[in-house]
């Protein structure tokens, strides 16, 4: 739906949304039984959910494209992912409360590790805990290059930030993660003049840091992605009328929804944690974003039997999902992560809508192949939400 139109069409009730995200909830079937992780999953719980609920697969970006995070959740917080593209590193550092400034140009940063020819062979450095990476940044924050403010702040595990801070400085510039192991890191490049001054200093950080991080055993690498400065992001009480709050452990997910204009409830626990301070904030906001990320890390890191246990998991917490009484329940995934491919793909995704207006069908499990039946069909992620509105009673009827 257009924004415009959202604007002019939203009106004020009493209603709750709840989006609740399974990252990289889609995936594929392993040769040996031809059943997906969802196929071979025991959700009891989710399967009566979906029985009373109208189901399809969402298509989160455009037929054969492969998203990322950002853009994967932006569609379901309703905003065209190719209109609004926020690179990772704002994201990041959002998350973490980093106050970006207009001469910033932020990164996402990974530690890796590099083999003795200086390939890498684990591209996230084994998920290396959060207490030793902050040590390790802790050491990079002594690395000066002329010309520029550089802050180098930790996130979470393998994952820290990464900002340049100066005048005339540029947002396209290349990656320095190949996204594959096997092979080294790559220099970063910058298609403008602006942008190559950027890289020039984005290289010269990287090889000052390799120098520092050769003698650790693990995290010996890093690479950097989703350079960016700040965007600025319709928000979501001046679009939808809604006072939106976010649920999410992990800063990058916290950081988008903040961009939207939620409020990033602290909840640094699990989805128990969560559905608490769902709870407790419950008469203050209309919407809530719930993440779940165990899901995709299990699929990116190709184990299957994992992401059959994280969605087992999850499974345990959905009559506490449901019973927090929303008006509508949307069980999503920003995107497809088969473990068969330990990466994000083009293929859709399932997705749940619960209300007292959702009919229900023959579907009786969340799973890829029966969701491709539901009565929603394969339909753009970014019409989740104005769907939710209407089953919500937020949205005005069009022209006469």
């Amino acid at each position: 739906m257009d924004l415009d139109l959202a604007a002019k069409l939203q009106q004020p009730a009493h209603s709750k949304i709840v989006l609740c995200v399974l990252d990289g909830l889609g995936g594929l079937a392993r040769s040996e039984t031809e059943r997906s992780e969802l196929e071979e999953s025991d959700t009891p719980n989710l399967d009566r959910l979906t029985e009373t609920s109208d189901v399809g697969l969402t298509m989160p970006v455009g037929v054969g494209i492969t998203p990322g995070s950002g853009p994967g959740h932006l569609a379901l917080f309703g905003y065209d992912p190719y209109r609004f593209d926020i690179g990772r590193g704002v994201l990041e550092a959002v998350g973490i409360d980093f106050e970006l400034g207009p001469d910033d140009v932020a990164a996402r940063g990974n530690f890796c590790t590099l083999d003795a020819d200086g390939n890498i062979s684990d591209r996230r450095a084994g998920r290396i805990a959060s207490e030793k990476s902050a040590a390790i940044v802790e050491r990079l924050q002594a690395i000066e290059i002329e010309g520029v403010e550089l802050f180098i702040e930790p996130v979470r595990e393998h994952r820290f930030v990464f900002v340049l801070r100066g005048s005339g400085l540029g947002e396209d510039v290349t990656t320095t993660d190949p996204q594959s192991e096997g092979v080294p890191p790559v220099f970063a490049k910058g298609t403008d003049s602006a942008s190559e001054r950027t890289a020039s200093y984005v290289n010269e950080f990287v090889v000052k840091a390799a120098e520092m991080l050769a003698d650790e055993p693990v995290a010996n690498g890093l690479t950097l992605r989703g350079f960016a400065t700040y965007p600025a992001l319709p928000q979501m009480r001046e679009i939808w009328g809604l006072r939106a709050a976010a649920l999410a452990v992990y800063p990058m997910y916290r950081g988008l929804a903040k961009l939207a204009g939620m409020s990033a409830l602290a909840c640094p626990g699990g989805m128990e944690e969560q559905l608490s301070v769902a709870r407790e904030y419950w008469d203050k906001f209309d919407y809530f974003f719930i993440h779940y990320k165990k899901t995709d890390a299990a699929g990116e890191d190709g184990d299957f039997a994992a992401k059959v246990r994280a969605l087992e998991e999850f499974d345990k917490h959905v009559p506490s999902l449901a019973g927090l009484g929303a008006d509508v329940l949307m069980i999503a995934g920003d995107h497809s992560t088969p473990a068969s491919m330990a990466a994000h793909s083009w293929h859709p995704v399932p997705f749940l809508l619960n209300s007292p207006f959702t009919r229900g069908g023959s579907v009786q499990h969340l799973t890829e192949s029966e969701c491709l039946g539901g009565s929603l069909g394969i339909f753009p992620a970014v019409e989740a939400l104005p769907l939710a509105m209407a089953h919500a009673g937020r949205l005005k009827k069009y022209g006469a």
